[in-house]
């Protein structure tokens, strides 16, 4: 049987209740172009550092489930061809039993980090239910797992993309607390804010704990702390909605479905905008490294 494998770090850290933050591959793997991808895995880690908790960037290599990465595998998950599958919770299994290699997403980031004994988790956008999702049934695996797993999530809301008003409604029937950071409203990635409010509020990493650490004595689901782009940070509301515009027609005229939806997407936004999608997406999601760790130092 295939076993997590922790870095010496992340396992003493974690056995001596020292704090600890997960952090996802998809987004180095996928999400941003190499070189780039290989700063920015560095840049969170030592956020994390700054912050005072222990980073476990996550990813499968070679079957394994590997809780904190070390450079040599951080360079590996960064490479131009590192080849990496995409993993979601539903994929684990199939990428273990068959020895292959893939970066993981939010869904399958907090399985493995709860396993690992890591319960806060720093990415930049969750997954949500789909545009047009009554006739297609495309909802983001993330929802279920948040549903099911208690991990802390902090992220900035979900993308644009998404339907956010039934998002929510997912989010509330499966008994997530929804909070959002020195906000009334609920992020959108890109943007500060949308149209729909925020259940609960907290304003400061104290506030966040307190709040994570009742729910988990009366429940088993997860926490989601939705924490806006830095506001030096945040896309032109125009140039986000031609952009949106664009990519939404892209992806009707190319046909594209399911998982694939999000990445194409996200190329259209980085090429279209001629990078301010990337510096967008670097500052919102370590602004969200930088606030987990803080609330993980708290928990511990």
């Amino acid at each position: 049987m295939t076993q997590i494998s922790l870095s010496g770090e992340v396992a003493d850290a974690v056995n001596s209740g020292r704090p600890v933050v997960a952090l996802e591959s998809t987004i180095l793997s996928h999400g941003l172009p190499p070189g780039r991808n290989l700063d920015v895995a560095k840049r969170l880690e030592d956020t994390v550092r700054a912050a005072g908790a222990v980073p476990a960037t996550i990813a499968v290599l070679d079957g394994t489930p590997v809780v904190g990465l070390s450079p040599a595998q951080l360079e590996r998950v960064c490479a131009p061809d590192s080849g990496l599958d995409k993993l979601s919770l539903r994929d684990l299994g199939p990428a273990i039993g068959l020895g292959r290699s893939g970066a993981t997403t939010v869904a399958s980031t907090s399985a493995l980090a709860h396993q690992a004994g890591v319960s806060v988790f720093a990415t930049g956008g969750l997954g949500g239910v789909h545009l047009g999702a009554q006739e297609s049934w495309d909802v983001s695996a993330d929802l279920g797992v948040l549903a099911r797993v208690p991990t802390l999530v902090v992220c900035s809301g979900v993308k644009s993309v998404l339907d956010i008003a039934a998002t929510l409604e997912v989010l509330e029937t499966n008994s997530v607390p929804v909070l959002g950071y020195r906000t009334d409203s609920f992020p959108a990635f890109y943007l500060r804010y949308s149209d729909f409010p925020v259940p609960w509020r907290v304003d400061d990493p104290a506030q966040a704990a307190a709040v994570v650490a009742a729910h988990r004595r009366y429940a088993g689901s997860g926490v989601l702390l939705a924490n806006p782009i830095p506001a030096e940070s945040e896309m032109d509301e125009q140039l986000h909605e031609r952009l949106l515009t664009e990519g939404l027609q892209l992806v009707r005229d190319k046909g594209v479905q399911g998982k694939d939806v999000t990445p194409v997407l996200l190329e259209h936004f980085h090429t279209a905008s001629e990078g301010v999608s990337l510096d967008a997406n670097e500052a919102l999601v370590l602004s969200n490294a930088r606030l987990a760790a803080e609330i993980a130092v708290e928990l511990a």
